[in-house]
């Protein structure tokens, strides 16, 4: 397989588009971000809804809360592409059930809410309302969870910033020049400042874990197909590397999330009440990149100090060189992703009766979309490749329980560096950089987990990920709830936040 050509000049010589996508919900109220007189403490989702169930509350109470806490901060983190209050406000009046039952919450902007805009990021979408909602969206309105609205997301998640063309950059709440990571940024940046406890995402590279990393949330990659995520007779990708689930202040509410979600025709045993972890593991500690760019510094003593941690708690913890040629692997993912940034170019061409042109999609994509002409008699060989990686994935585990790695390179990196409208090279370089872990656990369809542990000097989260088998899931939730116990997070709040 030749080497991939990172130098693709973008595809129609692709110049910078600014003009920002028509509204579609209810408009954002740019002048009413003032903070409630008396701001609540911090509850779960699990809390809330135990709160309401009791009778101490109510739903609509708890959704004017949410919209007042989003009003504090959005106007500095820009967390949010369509407010749909009204509609959250008409749900939470009528009658909910299920075990999240009148709890706010957000939907990320890549999957349909009924009666919502599905943005996906891109310009070329205006105008696309849900009539209905996507497979896993109905599992949360099952489980009672009310939508306040959308979510931001880079153009169709390609990306690990979240700085989309049509909505603006969102920020993180730890420091508003960075960015929040991608491509669940707004929804991290949300629950990170505190307007809801939790907050739909999904995962196809890293794209739960990055975010939740460089936000200070929990995020957990669900195994493949362990959760819904295609819809009942939709054409399977030779290789499904992307799940839903959800970022969370707490590990309980994204173990409730998770068990609300699953279902009996995954293949899987239900995942059931998770129990306290009651042996010690061996823990893989791996802190280099695998694609051969260079570990952050305050990155790596971050690890260093969470594998101490593991050592305190009991664990051995073994030094670790994962066994894969990371260089080919990189290559044939980026590829792979990159086709499936052309695909996505395709059906915005349909949808707008427009040609595939910076027009309707960004430059970062049409770069993508690029790179995958340039490719496209190396993509069999190169699916072929990443289906056999499963198995060698599998055998990493053949004397651990789990592997300890950084989530990324480095913490969060400044807004515009990864811009969709830079330079291609200098930002697929910056991706590279940053997104030097997470890609591998998608191929190979394995749970996967980013827990906020550390905080570099300037105060920016560092999370620490714990990868396993496919299936591995309660495990990873077992250690997630001996890690919260040990070194507890949610009492640890960014300066942006509405609480």
């Amino acid at each position: 397989m030749m080497p991939m050509n990172r130098r693709t000049a973008l595809a129609g010589g692709a110049a910078v588009v600014l003009a920002a996508a028509c509204g579609q919900g209810e408009p954002k109220d740019a002048g009413s971000f003032s903070a409630p007189a008396t701001p609540p403490a911090f509850r779960d989702g699990m809390a809330m809804a135990a709160a309401i169930a009791a009778g101490e509350t109510t739903a609509l109470a708890q959704v004017e809360a949410a919209i007042a806490r989003a009003r504090t901060v959005e106007g500095q983190i820009n967390g949010i592409v369509t407010e749909t209050f009204e509609l959250a406000r008409s749900d939470a009046g009528g009658v909910l059930s299920g075990p999240f039952a009148g709890v706010p919450s957000f939907i990320k902007d890549l999957i349909d809410w009924r009666g919502a805009p599905t943005l996906k990021g891109s310009r070329g979408l205006t105008g696309h309302r849900a009539t209905a909602d996507n497979v896993f969206a109905a599992k949360w309105r099952s489980a009672g969870i009310v939508s306040l609205g959308k979510s931001a997301t880079p153009e169709a998640g390609l990306i690990s910033s979240t700085e989309p063309l049509s909505n603006g950059p969102t920020r993180n709440p730890w420091d508003i020049s960075r960015i929040p990571g991608g491509s669940s940024g707004g929804a991290a940046a949300l629950v990170a400042a505190r307007v809801v406890p939790f907050a739909h995402a999904s995962d196809g590279g890293g794209s739960i874990r990055i975010p939740a990393s460089t936000c200070g949330v929990f995020g957990l990659k669900p195994s493949r197909d362990r959760l819904p995520y295609s819809e009942p007779g939709a054409i399977p990708p030779p290789l499904q590397i992307s799940v839903n689930h959800a970022v969370t202040i707490s590990v309980r509410d994204s173990i409730a999330l998770f068990r609300a979600a699953e279902t009996q025709a995954s293949g899987y045993p239900m995942l059931g009440e998770v129990q306290p972890l009651a042996r010690r593991l061996r823990i893989g500690f791996a802190p280099e990149p695998i694609g051969g760019t260079q570990l952050h510094p305050e990155t790596r003593a971050a690890l260093e100090d969470v594998a101490q941690l593991c050592r305190d708690l009991g664990h051995t913890v073994i030094d670790y060189t994962i066994p894969m040629d990371g260089p080919k692997f990189t290559d044939a993912f980026i590829t792979y992703w990159a086709a499936g940034a052309a695909d996505f170019a395709r059906q915005v061409s349909e949808y707008s009766g427009k040609p595939i042109s910076p027009e309707i999609v960004e430059p970062w994509t049409l770069g993508l979309a690029g790179l995958a002409s340039e490719r496209m008699a190396d993509l069999p060989g190169i699916v072929g490749y990443l289906l056999a990686f499963q198995e060698e994935y599998h055998a990493f585990f053949s004397d651990l329980d789990l592997l300890l790695t950084p989530v990324t390179g480095s913490p969060a990196v400044p807004v515009g560096e990864q811009g969709p409208d830079g330079d291609f090279d200098a930002v697929m370089d910056s991706v590279l950089s940053f997104v030097a872990y997470t890609s591998p656990m998608n191929v190979a369809g394995a749970a996967s987990m980013s827990v906020p542990l550390s905080w570099s000097p300037a105060d920016l989260p560092i999370g620490a990920m714990f990868s396993g088998r496919r299936g591995d899931d309660a495990l990873l939730f077992e250690l997630a709830l001996e890690l919260e116990a040990a070194r507890p997070w949610v009492g640890r709040k960014p300066p942006v936040t509405a609480l």
